[in-house]
């Protein structure tokens, strides 16, 4: 069974980057697209980027265009998101999801589906 577990949140200041890491365990993702989500207080969450299965894919929410990278690494079942030019508007819990045979589009516009699995999510605060 695959299970998502994030790590490398934070604090940091506004200006200052940070790399999220999401770690797979149980199932090798290969052909799994993997999004990065994330949810502010009283805020619903919003997703933030996404990639195919094979990395040749991707997708961002136009706020972090330009800012933020997306990238896996197969052969360790890791997926990665480096954030720079952060600012307070990125605070939020930030969350990896999985689903299986679908694009980087799709994962980004509608999220994994039934069967698709979340981690627990890694909190990055960013002080102005």
């Amino acid at each position: 069974q695959l299970q998502l577990v994030e790590s490398g949140g934070g604090l940091v200041q506004a200006g200052g980057s940070l790399r999220l890491s999401c770690a797979a365990s149980g199932v090798k993702i290969t052909y799994y697209a993997i999004g990065w989500f994330r949810q502010a207080p009283g805020k619903e969450r919003e997703r933030v980027a996404c990639i195919n299965g094979s990395g040749g894919s991707t997708d961002y929410a136009d706020s972090v265009k330009g800012r933020f990278t997306i990238s896996r690494d197969n052969s360790n079942n890791m997926v990665f998101l480096e954030m720079n030019s952060l600012g307070p508007e990125d605070t939020a819990v930030y969350y990896c999801a999985a689903d299986l045979f679908i694009s980087a589009q799709s994962m980004c516009e509608y999220g994994p589906g039934e069967n698709g699995v979340w981690g627990q999510g890694t909190q990055v605060t960013v002080s102005s």
